[in-house]
């Protein structure tokens, strides 16, 4: 190699020189003592630049040829707004120059000729035309192909020209001259081009642009997220996100406030693409997620080097403060590139958390989706009716019991023996889980839990690469660090994953169990919540209270078992890790016999650090791997599950329906509903009767394709079916929205359907008409309104096929008669076939087209010409109990409130500090008194290890230099070069106390979590099923739900450990103030300052991450009521073949929902960007200021570490706040439940025997009132009812009779007036004594899933004598036993089947008072009768009152009392009332 001469600090005019020699004679490129580049490595720095712009010249002729190269389609964006068909610099048609290109091109031609300029000046050098070949491509490229966006090839080239110049004149010169000028201009152009290049749109120009909001305007939910259209400087900088910064710290966030999401996040494009794919469920998510996962792993790499160059760095700094050739700026040089590489790391990290951010929400948001539309589209299995040989109990579940009595300790002892069994085996049985078809209660927690379980594992898929190579790289580096001595450490790290290995696959099978555990409770209290007035009424809410805790109590138990097993993991992995040093050590110091200097020790111990991280990791990776697997593993079985035979698969397109010899069965059983069944039905009237449980609905059912053809022929239609079903099912709209169900909305057919359904009064007497809101399933109407709204969708539908399921069994006769006449005999059914189910035949027999009678699962067709007198008297209906229809001044209705959901509550500003409390307070005081103590403990033995390794580095043969002025405890220690023993063995009793502090502090961490969730679950638990009952007529189900799952999980799981961990930071923050403090005082100014910026910083972050945290809870509701509504009208909405329509509002909620995830973690990137660039900036300066001060190298090594925790700590306690802010969200959202208004349990508690039989009921000026702004539901109601009597109620739809019977039940206390039962007033008695002594007696009984045994005695008060024999009275010819099986809701029964199930349960109780709600109207006539009798003869001594529209309901009743507009209008005997007696003459 020529001797090359510097002069005077200029560039060596000789460097051309070194391309003459091979680059073998250049012995290295890096001197790492004057930390700089060799002179002989230059030449090839300067020609990078060449480099790249010959790649992009090959790109851009490869791009020119005629054919292409089909990429696969894993690495394609699955969203693309606008393809391109040819590159970035390929010409398009019209290509023109805009400002910015014509000042890149401009740019690009200067620094060309100053390029050339400097291969002539001073004297021609060879190796400066590669740079300036470099300009004149890079302006050739403009001036042929204007870039109109970021270039990101012309990016990379302006990048290299400026660093390699840039190394070229730092590394070649010590001082600049006038002839280094061009150089330096050359420099500042590539910048400029830099700087113009980032301020590009990253998004084509020529698209539109009309619905994406501007970078820096006003944030609106009518326009996309500024992310479409960002320069390359406000995607780095996230800058983009000011706007919404500044609304959120001004005020409370609302919806329109907040961008909809990108183009490439939209689910409507997501969910077509996704459908298009083809596979299992995680094939099709990597595919379409591909790309994502590819710019990941890259970015992932990038951090990982960043991160492994700070220990290297740290050597380097030590080294060269150690040695005395080195010059003080080579340490400054090594500062420098360490503040560079962590800038690079800080921008890898915001993209890296973008693609992040998009892999994960799409990949959840196509899970959503897809989901759903399977739930629209598979089959509906019901339980069997048949007795199981393993019938259901209403004990505690298996395992559960007295867990609750054994309290915490007792468990934890119990379970820490269970890896020793665990490991040697579980039962391999397989599990409910895998024998059952998914509930509605897994479906959401297949939604809620494992799709985010999944597409977790899809954010977090960095870390698959960089845990496993940073283990990889840190034993490299220790190696080249300490050499052999390091696989000592090595074997101890291999050791513990292989015993972490063990535990993990005992973990997975428990951590299965816990998800089967989760399904049971979840399904338990969506029961519970969807049932939770019928509970109330008979008084059983604490009984199913209990069952939920069992539940409860068992999936906690085995969090605790899942706790424990990964606490296990870590503590052997905190082991394995921290005896890594000890042995290394040890075979460096004693085996090696080498000194364990501190540029040794520290950059070792940094490693060891890292090591220790990702070995901490590497088990929860695993773990929640498994746990992924798990997830999709449910996932796909419940993707298999089988589907209901699409419309289009259907064998003909005809509107004619004919079965001939067809057998059906419900899906999943053998047993058939039907049997042999042949018929046609023709255009017009088919009425369809008979006995309760006969097939009647099961018919409609088969005709659906709901229930499979296991014998014989079906000619299905595949058209859409006006469905009208038994138990009406409504939407929480107003009732236009429910009634016109997405068609059309027609002014003329609309008023027309209205007054043939009879809903004209009722609109009339509605506040806002038919714009007035229902509530959830029509909470806010009487039964005969739901049904007369279904029957109004239903007829105003296009379909040429009408299937009314009995809705007449809930009308007055009068009603009834009017919607015969207008609707089932009007214009509006002409033409149309239509199918009624009725037991009131004789209303519509005579209209019939052909009539059909179902009996024990067979059908016959009745000829109407020849139907004989039998057959008429079976048929024939009661007349009226009412008055005709009057003018509608006296037809008054209780007025309907404006909104009977109220809009979910969002607290302001940040989480109150009585939030805070009542978690810690749930966690129990002393528990985390303990952990705060076990923190301290483990922080001082980090600390004591570092300062231990401080003074063991600086012993060899030196005198130990106190800078905290204090007695040193090492001065009696030898010297390690005379005695190392003593060293190792004080280094491992250290290391072995921070596995021991560890392990406590794992342990009680559990403990809190455990009684924290128990607590609060339980609390609010009982605040709910004891709140008024109007919380749950303002509260959707889906609602409720979301927070006693979604954010009862929260609570469960991520709060205690940001509590520990914001705990563990504040240790590490205060730790290193005082020994860096101590050392330099002028470094409490700087820890001043620096606290306060990232404080100032973080304010600005936390309003609006709050606001988007609440409105991402209450968005996440409408999605959960989504996927409930599928419970009772998934028939309904396949029937109307809404699929589609409904499947497009989940995308719209869930792009509603996704969207403030997304906003919300894009903010975290504007904060992560701010504070890691701040970190950077900060541990730069720290290291300058220990460098300047004077101290050791091992006190300076000490003190870096000190100052880096100092920086780290800070940050993560302002990011540790923030995310525990956020988490706490979902407290405050379970703490508002807290202090629900709850019902008056009342002071007297009544004697045993009361209400006697035989007691009077006095109502005396009672009004009610169901909230204060609504007009009275019962005005000024004085009444006497007779003990002992038969009463009946009657009056047309909503004239109060329902509230008057409820108010029995002191369900809503009077505003005036009071109500005597037995001379006691009701409004101060025990109410569950109150309600559990009265019966009420529902029109739609709730069941629950269980044996018939479970839903007649829940409470197993009865013995079973008397529960078989009342099953036998009522119900005697369907041959139900007690071990009968019940599906929930009692799907596998009809309407009139569960009205018998519920007429058992009120014989069986035999209360003094007894009041039925046309407890017999979906059962025939006949039936009906004969239960009349039974209830008369065995409750001859009891106070029956009965709400009935039917004259059977209430033949032999003592007296009448007829109601309107919420006022008693006659009371008397039943041939006295109206016109009631000449009905009954």
């Amino acid at each position: 190699m020529v001797q090359l001469l510097v002069q005077d600090g200029a560039i060596n005019d000789h460097l051309a020189i070194a391309l003459k020699d091979d680059w073998r004679s250049c012995p290295r490129f890096w001197d790492p003592v004057q930390a700089c580049f060799e002179k002989c490595a230059l030449p090839y720095i300067a020609a990078i630049p060449f480099a790249v712009a010959t790649c992009i010249v090959i790109i851009v002729l490869v791009k020119l040829l005629p054919w292409r190269l089909r990429a696969p389609q894993w690495t394609q964006n699955i969203i693309q707004e606008a393809k391109e068909p040819q590159g970035e610099l390929v010409s398009k048609s019209k290509r023109t120059y805009t400002s910015l290109a014509l000042k890149l091109l401009v740019t690009s031609v200067i620094g060309f000729l100053l390029q050339v300029f400097t291969v002539f000046h001073p004297a021609f050098r060879i190796y400066k035309l590669f740079p300036a070949i470099s300009w004149a491509i890079s302006s050739v490229i403009i001036a042929i192909y204007p870039p109109t966006h970021t270039p990101r090839s012309l990016l990379i080239l302006s990048g290299s020209i400026f660093i390699s110049q840039a190394i070229v004149l730092t590394d070649s010169a010590y001082k600049l001259r006038q002839d280094d000028i061009p150089i330096v201009l050359d420099i500042l152009a590539a910048f400029i081009a830099l700087c113009i290049i980032i301020n590009m749109p990253l998004r084509d120009p020529s698209l539109s642009t009309r619905d994406i909001s501007p970078a820096f305007g006003e944030p609106t939910n009518g326009l996309r997220s500024p992310e479409d259209n960002l320069t390359l400087w406000q995607y780095m900088t996230v800058s983009w996100m000011a706007p919404l910064i500044s609304v959120g710290k001004t005020r409370q966030l609302h919806d329109e406030d907040v961008w909809s999401l990108g183009y490439e996040f939209k689910h409507r494009l997501l969910t077509d693409r996704f459908k298009e794919l083809e596979g299992t469920v995680i094939r099709r998510l990597l595919v379409a997620n591909g790309i994502d996962l590819i710019f990941m792993g890259i970015l992932a790499l990038i951090e990982l080097f960043a991160n492994f160059s700070a220990p290297v760095f740290l050597q380097k700094i030590l080294q060269s403060m150690d040695n005395p050739q080195a010059p003080r700026s080579a340490a400054l040089t090594y500062a420098i590139l360490s503040l560079i590489v962590r800038l690079v790391a800080t921008q890898s990290s915001v993209f890296s958390l973008w693609y992040g951010r998009r892999c994960y929400e799409r990949s959840r948001g196509e899970m959503i989706t897809m989901l759903y539309e399977k739930t629209l589209s598979r089959k509906v299995v019901s339980i069997s009716s048949e007795a199981k040989e393993n019938g259901q109990h209403n004990g505690p579940l298996n395992g559960a019991k007295n867990e609750e009595s054994q309290g915490i300790w007792p468990m934890v002892v119990y379970y820490l023996s269970l890896p020793y069994r665990a490991c040697c085996g579980r039962s391999k049985g397989k599990s409910s889980d895998q024998d059952d078809l998914a509930t509605m209660g897994k479906i959401l927690n297949i939604m809620r839990f494992d799709a985010y379980e999944v597409a977790q594992r899809f954010w977090e898929f960095p870390s698959l690469i960089t845990q496993p190579l940073g283990i990889v790289f840190s034993v490299i580096l220790i190696w080249k660090l300490i050499g052999w001595p390091c696989l000592l450490g090595v074997i101890t790290v291999f050791i513990a994953q292989a015993l972490n290995a063990v535990i993990a696959r005992t973990l997975l099978q428990w951590e299965k169990d816990r998800r089967i555990a989760s399904d049971v409770k979840l399904q338990k209290i969506s029961q519970l919540v969807e049932s939770i007035r019928h509970l109330r009424w008979y008084g059983w809410q604490d009984a199913w209270l209990e069952r939920i805790m069992e539940a409860r109590q068992h999936e906690l138990k085995l969090r605790v078992i899942t706790a424990l097993w990964r606490s296990l993991i870590s503590v052997v992995n905190v082991f394995g890790s921290g005896m890594f040093p000890v042995a290394a050590f040890y075979a460096y110091t004693v085996l090696a016999g080498l000194p364990l200097r501190v540029e040794v020790a520290f950059p070792a111990l940094q490693l060891f650090s890292m090591l220790e991280d990702n070995l901490r990791e590497l088990p929860n990776l695993i773990t929640v791997l498994l746990n992924a697997k798990v997830s999709i593993e449910r996932i796909e079985k419940f993707m298999n599950e089988p589907d209901k035979l699409d419309a289009e698969e259907a064998s003909t397109s005809s509107t004619h329906l004919e079965m001939k010899n067809a057998s059906f069965s419900w899906p999943g059983f053998r047993e058939s509903v039907l049997e042999g069944i042949t018929l046609s039905f023709p255009p017009g009237l088919t009425v369809v009767f008979g006995q309760v449980g006969s097939g009647k609905t099961a018919l409609l059912q088969a005709l659906l394709g709901e229930a499979d053809l296991t014998a014989g022929e079906y000619h299905r239609t595949n058209e859409m079916v006006g469905y009208c079903a038994q138990t009406p099912w409504l939407q929480s709209m107003s009732i236009r929205e429910n009634i016109l169900f997405s068609s059309p909305y027609d002014s003329a057919r609309y008023k027309e359907v209205l007054e043939a359904c009879a809903l004209i009064p009722d609109m009339a007497n509605f506040k806002h008409g038919d714009l007035s809101l229902v509530g959830e399933n029509g909470v806010g109407l009487s039964g005969g309104q739901k049904a007369r709204l279904a029957l109004a969708r239903a007829v105003y539908s296009h379909s040429k096929i009408l299937f009314l399921d009995d809705p007449l069994s809930a009308l007055d006769h009068q009603t009834a008669e009017i919607i015969v006449r207008r609707c089932i005999k009007g214009p509006l059914l002409e033409g149309r076939t239509t199918i009624l189910v009725t037991h009131r035949t004789d209303l519509c027999i005579t209209l019939a087209d052909q009539v059909i009678e179902i009996h024990d699962k067979h059908a016959r067709a009745i000829d109407l010409e020849t139907l004989e007198s039998n057959d008429l008297s079976r048929v024939k209906s009661s007349e009226s109990t009412n008055d005709p229809p009057k003018d509608d001044d006296d037809q008054q209705l209780a007025a309907i409130p404006d909104k009977f959901i109220e809009d979910e509550h969002r607290a302001h500003g940040g989480v109150m500090l009585s939030v805070y409390w009542e978690y810690i307070k749930a966690g129990k005081l002393r528990w985390w008194f303990v952990l705060v103590i076990v923190l301290v403990l483990f922080r001082l033995a980090i600390i004591g290890r570092n300062w231990f390794l401080k003074q063991w580095g600086e012993a060899y043969k030196k005198p130990v230099e106190l800078y905290i002025r204090v007695k040193n405890p090492f001065e009696d220690m030898p010297s390690p070069d005379d005695d190392i023993l003593p060293w190792l063995v004080g280094y491992l009793l250290i290391s072995l106390a921070t596995v021991i502090t560890y392990s406590f502090f794992s342990g009680f961490s559990i403990v809190i979590i455990y009684h924290a969730g128990k607590s609060l679950f339980e609390r609010v638990m009982q605040k709910c099923i004891h709140a008024t009952f109007r919380f749950y007529d303002v509260t959707p189900v889906g609602r409720l739900m979301n927070r006693l799952t979604s954010d009862i999980n929260t609570v469960d799981g991520n709060i205690s450990s940001q509590f520990q961990q914001i705990a563990m930071m504040f240790f590490v923050w205060l730790g290193s103030i005082i020994i860096i403090a101590s050392v330099t005082p002028l470094f409490l100014i700087f820890a001043i300052l620096l606290t306060v910026t990232f404080i100032a910083i973080f304010s600005h972050f936390i309003p609006t991450s709050q606001s988007l945290r609440r409105l991402e809870m209450v968005s996440l509701t409408p999605l959960i009521s989504n996927f409930g509504a599928l419970t009772e009208g998934l028939t309904t909405i396949r029937a109307f073949c809404a699929q589609y329509r409904f499947q497009e509002r989940v995308i719209a909620v869930t792009d509603n929902f996704q969207k403030m995830d997304h906003f919300y973690w894009s903010l975290q990137a504007w904060l992560t960007y701010r504070f890691d660039a701040l970190s950077a900036i900060s541990t730069f300066l720290l290291t300058i200021l220990a460098l300047y001060t004077g101290v050791t190298p091992g006190m300076t090594a000490f003190l870096l570490t000190a100052a880096s925790s100092f920086v780290i700590s800070t940050h993560i306690l302002c990011r540790a706040y923030g995310q525990l802010q956020m988490d706490f969200v979902s407290v405050e959202r379970v703490v508002e439940l807290l202090h629900l208004d709850q019902e008056p349990p009342g002071d007297i508690d009544p004697p045993a025997y009361w209400p006697s039989l035989g007691s009077d009921i006095v109502f005396e000026g009672v009004s009610i009132s169901y909230a204060p702004h609504l007009d009275p539901a019962l005005s000024d109601v004085s009444l006497t009812i007779k003990g002992g009597s038969t009463t009946a109620l009657i009056g047309r739809t909503g004239s109060g009779k329902s509230t008057l019977a409820l108010a029995l039940l002191a369900t809503t206390p009077p505003t005036s007036g009071r109500i005597l039962i037995d001379g006691i007033d009701i409004s101060q008695v025990n109410t569950q004594a109150l309600r559990s002594r009265i019966t009420f007696l529902a029109q739609e009984p709730v069941l629950f899933p269980g044996t018939m045994q479970s839903n007649l005695d829940p409470l197993s008060e009865f013995s079973d004598t008397d529960c078989a024999a009342v099953l036998e009275k009522i119900a005697g010819r369907h041959n139900w036993s007690l071990d009968t099986h019940i599906d929930s809701g009692g799907r596998n029964l009809s309407q009139g089947q569960r009205q018998l199930v519920g007429l058992a349960r009120a014989l069986l109780r035999r209360s003094a008072i007894v009041v039925m709600d046309e407890a017999t109207a979906s059962i025939d006539f006949e039936t009906a009768g004969r239960i009349q009798e039974i209830l008369r003869e065995e409750m001859k001594e009891s106070t029956v009152i009965t709400i009935a529209h039917r004259v059977e309901a209430v033949r032999g009743a003592d007296f009448c009392v007829k109601l309107g507009g919420g006022r008693v209008l006659e009371v008397g005997k039943p041939g006295e009332v109206g016109s009631l007696e000449m009905e009954l003459a």
